[in-house]
């Protein structure tokens, strides 16, 4: 039998992996953008041809513990394009809506499946387990958020990833 520690518990497992997933009511991301439905990629571009506000992109850069200019990076946007969208108080275009409200969505999966912001930032680093690549590689586009949303469904299953 084998221990493992995970976010302060002691988790044992019998032959397979057992994961931990913290309650979603105790996700500090999940409190933050609950006024944001983001539960299917169908209300996600809903909620971004409505146009989303700035403030949550600085928001979610702040829950995150990232720099703005990373997380506009990996939107495929410059920090100065999110601000001059602040000061003329427009709305993200729906790309950018889309790939940010995507963003959160799997950050809030990470967080409740690692238990924190810093333990899923810590496995985006780590390379997956048959290759070199990392996940926080896979960010940049819609499509590899989707990819990294399916890979922790697998992981919370139990499979390797």
């Amino acid at each position: 039998m084998k221990k493992f520690v995970f976010n302060s518990e002691k988790i044992r497992t019998f032959g397979y992996l057992t994961v931990h997933i913290m309650k979603a009511l105790n996700s500090n991301l999940k409190s933050k953008f609950n006024h944001i439905d983001m539960d299917t990629n169908f209300s996600i571009v809903l909620s971004a041809r409505k146009g989303l506000n700035t403030k949550i992109f600085y928001d979610f850069a702040e829950a995150i513990k990232m720099p703005e200019k990373n997380l506009a990076a990996i939107m495929n946007l410059s920090a100065r394009t999110i601000s001059n969208y602040k000061e003329s108080k427009k709305s993200l275009e729906p790309l950018y809506g889309e790939h940010l409200l995507k963003l959160i969505a799997l950050f809030e999966k990470g967080e409740e499946l690692f238990g924190t912001v810093d333990e899923f930032n810590y496995w985006l680093q780590k390379p997956f387990w048959n290759s070199a690549e990392r996940p926080a590689e896979w960010l940049n586009t819609g499509g590899g958020v989707d990819f990294l949303s399916e890979e922790l469904d697998k992981l919370a299953q139990g499979y390797p990833v």
